[in-house]
């Protein structure tokens, strides 16, 4: 496949996945500030609790095998049937482990109400094979724009659900149960737009075939897991369900750019990647293009929230989650280092390097967890920093072993990350300056600092992306600066 034809197909799923996440997080974010202002910090952390035990065993009963799926260069429908029946068996005995340990797990963390949490909360491994198979089939075919709509649709039935609970008082319940609802409802929206008919069915032929890459995805995924959720639940302990509750908050908003315009272009990445696997030369092109992007589309939102963190907690969030703004303002400086890594991990599956990436992870693992119990000495922004030089050095190593898979060098990622680099540096610019010379009166009103501050900060950047001769995105310029033209062109008509 040439290189057009795969970034037209990346393309092409990245738009819908923008759209899907975009939505996602517009509907999140909505929600999410009324279950904030209806919840306290408290009822977040015993959640975020317990996800981080449900989600890392959830990671084991998948296997792994759905992205050994959309990575096979062919498969059938026993294929599908054979991993869906020992995610199911796996997720049915998980589950069982889940009810009996549930009492210790209370004692651990000092409140009985986790153990009724983690009973309910672990139904989901019966709902999770049925989404894993079904978007597994739709990630192989590339069809995100059928999941973009499923998950938006999901999406807002989660938070009707959840908001209307906790107006009833329902407490930490309100987060727990909705998700199970909504969880069922997208199962039944997914199947009806699939083609896959699940049945069981073993084949131990295509369990060999498929689970020596899927337990090393697994691996991978579990030391990654290990990485993110091993620092709440240290949190948890050492500091404190509201102490976790006002991280968790700076740490998912921090995310949101990178969720936003960055994620969505992973899962095609990947899927272009594997199709090119045998090429090295174009897998190349394909990671440093997607990181010369990601530096353009997605910092530049990293840049201004750091800006604009304590005024968007305090005017949203409102004042009990003051002190998650400056976590968050500190929290914003590892975007950059995120579109170094994050396509690193589409080189590593679509190679098969997954043996080495696990080697890494346990380093990424140690070093992130030493220096965020470091940093809890300070608090909250200790914390925060410790966080952040997490990610620098995860970004390090993962970039060393993209250098021992590619024949590339460094030189390559300095002319990658250089025209981003150089626009998101006017961009602070900017915005130093537009911080020293607002009144006084705009920078007390959270709301008017807020909206200024991002109108000043995205008009400087559009425009300088537009109109600076930067050879690098000369071609991603001219396709804005065209598509601009009509969509002005089409309004004049209308006018006329």
């Amino acid at each position: 496949m040439s290189q057009k034809d795969l970034g037209g197909s990346i393309r092409k799923g990245v738009k819908w996945l923008v759209v899907g996440n975009l939505g996602t997080r517009i509907l999140d974010f909505a929600f999410g500030v009324a279950l904030a202002r209806l919840l306290v910090p408290a009822d977040f952390g015993m959640i975020v609790t317990i996800q981080a035990f449900t989600g890392f065993v959830g990671m084991v009963t998948t296997g792994g095998m759905g992205q050994a799926l959309i990575r096979a260069k062919e498969v059938s429908g026993r294929d599908f049937n054979t991993v869906f029946t020992m995610q199911l068996s796996i997720g049915a005995l998980v589950y069982l482990g889940f009810f009996l340990a549930a009492p210790p797990f209370a004692e651990f963390f000092g409140d009985p109400l986790y153990a009724d949490l983690l009973r309910v909360s672990a139904l989901s491994y019966f709902l999770r094979p049925f989404d894993y198979m079904y978007s597994s089939w739709l990630n192989r075919e590339m069809a995100f724009h059928v999941r973009t709509r499923i998950n938006l649709i999901t999406r807002v039935i989660t938070g009707v659900i959840s908001v209307l609970m906790a107006l009833a008082h329902w407490g930490v319940w309100s987060l727990v149960l909705s998700g199970l609802v909504a969880g069922s409802i997208k199962n039944v929206l997914l199947a009806r737009a699939t083609p896959l008919r699940l049945r069981l069915h073993l084949d131990r032929a295509l369990i060999r075939r498929h689970a020596g890459y899927g337990s090393r995805v697994v691996l991978v995924d579990l030391l990654g897991h290990f990485t993110r959720e091993g620092i709440k639940v240290m949190f948890s302990k050492l500091a404190g369900p509201a102490f976790l509750g006002l991280f968790n908050k700076a740490d998912s908003l921090h995310r949101l750019p990178y969720w936003s315009f960055g994620q969505p272009l992973a899962q095609p990445l990947f899927r272009a990647m594997a199709q090119v696997q045998d090429d090295l030369h174009q897998t190349r092109y394909l990671y440093y293009r997607a990181v010369t992007l990601l530096m353009v589309y997605v910092v530049p939102f990293f840049v201004v929230l750091g800006w604009v963190a304590q005024a968007f907690i305090d005017f949203v969030y409102g004042p009990k989650w003051a002190a998650a703004g400056p976590p968050l303002a500190i929290m914003a400086l590892a975007g950059p280092f995120y579109v170094v890594m994050r396509p690193c991990t589409a080189v590593t599956l679509a190679q098969n390097r997954l043996g080495i990436q696990a080697w890494i992870q346990v380093l990424v693992l140690a070093f992130t967890l030493g220096a965020c119990w470091v940093g809890l000495r300070w608090g909250l922004t200790g914390a925060a920093w410790g966080f952040v030089a997490a990610q620098v050095f995860a970004a390090t190593v993962y970039y060393a072993l993209v250098l021992h898979i590619l024949p590339t060098g460094p030189r390559d990622l300095v002319k990658a990350v250089s025209p981003g680099l150089l626009l998101n540096a006017l961009l602070a610019a900017v915005l130093w300056l537009a911080d020293r010379w607002l009144p006084p009166t705009i920078q007390a009103s959270p709301l008017a600092y807020l909206l200024i501050m991002s109108l000043i900060g995205f008009g400087c950047y559009g425009l300088a992306f537009l109109w600076l001769p930067i050879p690098a995105l000369a071609s991603e310029a001219a396709r804005w600066r065209q598509w601009l033209g009509e969509r002005f062109a089409r309004l004049r008509e209308k006018r006329v």
